[in-house]
């Protein structure tokens, strides 16, 4: 398997720096998701409005976040 390179990208980077960057950014993502979904909800956004929006289905948003909110 070939992975293409960004200009600048050294080929020897260290794939444990680029993992622990994935595994920050989809931590950061979750955490916008949830606060998005909570202003939703405050501004009276239905479940199904807020599944709409994050190409998911209703009951999957509500079961993610309808206990946290």
């Amino acid at each position: 398997m070939s992975i293409e390179r960004s200009p600048g990208v050294s080929a020897a980077a260290d794939p444990a720096v680029g993992l622990r960057a994935v595994l920050a950014l989809r931590r950061l993502a979750e955490r916008v998701e949830a606060e998005q979904v909570a202003l939703a909800r405050d501004r009276g956004w239905s479940w199904q409005q807020i599944a709409d929006v994050l190409g998911m289905t209703r009951q999957s948003v509500h079961a993610k976040y309808g206990g946290a909110l």
